[in-house]
């Protein structure tokens, strides 16, 4: 019998502003679900994690690198996965803060494939003559091979967000080469039009690269099975914008990242919003199918930043009809 999994990064409210935000809040499927389901996990991440709690979720396990993404995610950009060792390459945009750069959410970043194209193949001879290979995937996601940097640990682009870069940049064995490449391609776009046109219709600057997601490319079976890992195809498919596919097993994993932008951003009106329609087009008609016996059973995992709450909800729990729905679960 089909026991979906609901992962909902966000949903956990802030502490400075969780009495607030729960009072108003209409989410009434999940009150429903939370106050009937029974606690099965409840973890605390550290702050400086190179992916957040959702992320490590998925990939079944804490890890101190990000998730090996690369060759997930050119699978599911119709890409041949090639051998070697690739990395993630988004084209993004730091902020000037006060005495530091902050990674502005990549969700924030309007670029077209033309436009991106035009700064793929400005960047592309750089690469080439230090010997790498340099793939372009859509608007938002190129893909690097560089065997030599294997060991780089690196960070995914929503644990850096926001936040001073400083702190999330790559590390390790060939750290400084990436650091010197990256500041070529940075001087070059900075003396290229097509940055300055952005500016004048509004749009901002894409004036650097986020690396992440390395992946080696394995042999036969074993990369087939690595890529096809149903958490690394979810993170994939989220990364392209196209969350909640479902798997081919009945114990379906479902990535529902809605509230992720409003959250990232302090943005608290928009995260109702969103929590309200992923209440009422996803959480409710999974409790009607729940409650008539198509699906056994639910999982709901929310998180934030550095917390990880899990439950689980069987269809005999919903026949306790005297517990009042509640979102208290939530809160802190």
């Amino acid at each position: 019998m089909p026991h979906p999994t609901l992962i909902i990064p966000f949903a956990l409210a802030p502490a400075e502003h969780a009495k607030d935000l729960l009072a108003i809040l209409q989410a009434p499927s999940l009150a429903q679900l939370l106050s009937h389901a029974c606690a099965v996990r409840r973890d605390a991440f550290e702050p400086y994690a190179p992916l957040l709690p959702h992320e490590q979720r998925l990939i079944g396990s804490r890890l101190d690198n990000s998730p090996e993404i690369a060759h997930a995610l050119m699978q599911q950009l119709g890409m041949p996965t090639e051998p070697g060792y690739w990395f993630v390459l988004e084209p993004a945009h730091f902020h000037v803060a006060r005495d530091h750069l902050v990674l502005t959410d990549r969700r924030q970043l309007t670029i077209d494939d033309a436009s991106s194209r035009t700064l793929f193949d400005a960047a592309y001879p750089l690469f080439e003559e230090l010997g790498y290979t340099l793939r372009y995937g859509d608007a938002h996601h190129w893909l690097l091979r560089a065997d030599g940097w294997s060991e780089l640990r690196t960070c995914t682009p929503d644990a850096a967000c926001g936040h001073n870069i400083d702190v999330w940049l790559p590390t390790g064995s060939g750290e400084r080469d990436w650091r010197r490449l990256h500041n070529e391609v940075q001087m070059l776009w900075h003396t290229r039009t097509i940055n300055d046109t952005r500016e004048q219709r509004g749009e901002r600057r894409v004036n650097a690269l986020w690396l992440w997601g390395g992946s080696a490319g394995l042999d036969g079976q074993a990369a087939q099975q690595h890529a096809q890992a149903a958490g690394l195809q979810e993170l994939a498919r989220c990364s392209l914008g196209r969350p909640g596919a479902p798997t081919s097993n009945d114990n379906e994993l479902r990535l529902m990242d809605v509230l992720m932008g409003p959250a990232l951003t302090g943005d608290w009106s928009g995260w109702l919003t969103a929590m309200a329609k992923l209440d009422a087009s996803h959480i409710s008609p999974l409790l009607t199918q729940l409650k008539l016996g198509g699906i056994d059973g639910i999982t709901v995992v929310c998180t934030d930043s550095t917390r990880l709450h899990e439950w689980q909800l069987r269809r005999a729990s919903m026949r306790k009809f005297w517990i009042r729905a509640s979102l208290a679960r939530l809160a802190p």
